[in-house]
């Protein structure tokens, strides 16, 4: 939806509530991005010449640890009209913030902000952009508001190829320096 948004000449917008995540957002889809072209990465910025549409789609990361220098660069570019994707977490919807081709607003782990601060990134636009908010969390207020509110439900019940089984275990206090000795060879093996 976000590159669908930036390849009609429009900006999408990912708001999440943690550096974290949004930090994993921008690099899942600046992965994505790379594999349309030879991207260029500079800090909080990637941006890569997409032949199929004969221009450069730019991603942003604007957070609240985003250097000052580089958080006005960004800003500027949204503001613009130029930063055609960007990710953050509430720094999106802070003073002086805006996106005037804002197409496409999605909230992640939606459940995290209030219904103010989802209305907020919405009207950093100068329109009315379509919005998407998602949870893996279904709390009763996202379901009522699902049911009986103006939402569509679209839901992903099945796991992306290739993905494996979780396998969970527990050990007796005993075993705990066994259990962080395995803990340690898989994060050493680069497994989570």
């Amino acid at each position: 939806a976000l590159l669908a948004a930036a390849a009609a000449g429009y900006q999408g917008a990912v708001m999440v509530p943690t550096e974290v995540l949004a930090e994993q957002h921008f690099h899942t889809v600046g992965t994505l991005l790379s594999g349309m072209g030879s991207p260029e990465r500079a800090d909080n910025l990637v941006s890569v010449f997409v032949e199929s549409l004969g221009r450069t789609l730019s991603l942003g990361l604007l957070t609240g640890s985003t250097r000052p220098a580089r958080k006005r660069e960004l800003t500027k570019m949204a503001a613009a009209g130029t930063l055609d994707l960007v990710i953050g977490t509430h720094a999106l919807i802070q003073s002086g913030v805006s996106f005037p081709k804002l197409a496409l607003a999605v909230a992640d782990e939606q459940h995290r902000f209030g219904v103010m601060q989802r209305s907020a990134l919405r009207e950093r636009g100068t329109g009315t952009p379509h919005t998407l908010i998602m949870s893996a969390t279904p709390i009763p207020r996202t379901l009522t508001l699902t049911l009986y509110g103006d939402l569509d439900i679209s839901t992903l019940d099945e796991l992306p190829a290739g993905r494996q089984q979780v396998s969970t275990g527990s050990v007796t206090p005993e075993r705990r320096q066994a259990a962080f000795g395995f803990i340690r060879k898989q994060v050493e093996e680069g497994r989570q």
